[in-house]
């Protein structure tokens, strides 16, 4: 699981060869998440709602960065790193 994001404890991947809808994981501690890029909800999991309001305002603010992501991962190329949350 490529990691592509990590600030504040959370960490954000995504997964080769995974299904639709675009999505990625966060995890925090013992919490995991699949938040849909671009409906950024939690589509499996759950995070503490603090954790989710800063994974969801990351999202939000990067979410062209994410599906570029998507698109590279679909074509199972390198993911590029994106930005924390800072």
């Amino acid at each position: 699981m490529p990691e592509i994001s990590r600030f504040l404890g959370i960490i954000i991947t995504m997964v080769y060869d995974d299904h639709n809808p675009p999505h990625f994981h966060a995890k925090y501690g013992a919490f995991f998440a699949s938040i849909d890029i671009e409906k950024l909800t939690i589509s499996a999991g759950s995070l503490p709602p603090r954790v989710l309001g800063l994974v969801l305002e990351w999202a939000t603010i990067h979410n062209e960065d994410l599906l570029a992501d998507w698109q590279l991962m679909v074509k199972n190329l390198p993911l590029k790193k994106i930005e924390p949350l800072v």
